[in-house]
């Protein structure tokens, strides 16, 4: 980036306009942050549940510094070859000697929220483009917030106290039991209520006959992914991309199995679980 110095004036915030998103401009995030500009750019996360920062020049250790002005970037729970940095995750269908690099793929991944399938799901997700395709991997995000909101009110007292598994459709993955969260969660620094369902992971609702379940949770699913909750981001490289797991859902577009995408990731887990 030209601007070699983040001053604490703060930077400037550009909303999507969609239901969920939002641009922040003026920031070398290679360049340590103050404190007031880290508190800026978590009240925009707050506020619009995913942030973006174009042309970033970031060392893996950069990336971690900045997750970490959030919370603690951690290790994440799958296996990975081994990496300089622990705490980064290589989002990759890159091979090298024959053995992939990275997680996904180039695969479609389906909208969810990060380790919804764990006791304690991820908190903030930091995502870093190296290498794009030239067309495909698209990332779109949904609001839970939103989703919530445009419920009828004969739903929402329905929705009251229940609780649904969810699991990854990868079995090695998940925790030996069964993992149950609110179906409605509320966010314990915004108090604002969303749904939490989605259609990768979301398996059953608890206490429910299977038909019931079943139809429950496919309503709430086609609820979700209605194209006014969602924004879509296309990838330049040098996007970073920061998100709020708790009232989100993402998921990616497939691409070119011939072309090249590096994406590194950080992540923050909760330290407690999710509430109602």
């Amino acid at each position: 980036m030209n601007n070699r110095i983040n001053t604490v004036e703060g930077p400037t915030i550009i909303p999507t306009g969609a239901a969920l998103g939002a641009e922040i401009r003026g920031l070398d995030l290679s360049l340590p942050l103050p404190d007031e500009t880290v508190t800026a750019v978590r009240g925009a996360l707050l506020d619009h549940c995913v942030v973006f920062f174009r042309g970033q020049e970031l060392s893996d250790e950069d990336q971690v510094r900045f997750t970490n002005y959030f919370g603690k970037a951690e290790v994440h729970v799958r296996d990975m070859p081994d990496r300089p940095v622990k705490e980064i995750l290589f989002i990759s269908n890159i091979k090298k000697d024959g053995k992939d690099i990275g997680a996904l793929g180039d695969r479609e991944v389906g909208f969810h929220s990060d380790l919804a399938y764990m006791p304690k799901p991820g908190t903030l997700s930091a995502l870093y483009a190296v290498e794009i395709p030239d067309s495909g991997g698209e990332t779109r995000w949904g609001s839970g917030y939103a989703a919530y909101e445009a419920l009828e009110d004969g739903m929402k007292e329905r929705l009251k106290g229940l609780r649904a598994t969810h699991r990854h459709p990868d079995t090695p993955l998940n925790p030996p039991e069964i993992i149950d969260h609110p179906v409605v969660c509320t966010h314990p620094e915004t108090g604002r209520k969303s749904l939490y369902v989605t259609p990768m992971f979301t398996r059953s609702i608890v206490g429910l006959e299977d038909h019931e379940s079943r139809a429950l949770v496919d309503t709430l699913a086609n609820h979700v992914t209605r194209p006014e909750f969602i924004w879509t981001h296309e990838w330049r490289v040098g996007d970073l991309v920061m998100w709020d797991n708790r009232p989100t859902m993402h998921g990616r577009g497939r691409f070119p199995s011939d072309q090249r995408r590096l994406m590194k990731r950080t992540q923050v887990f909760n330290d407690v679980a999710p509430v109602a």
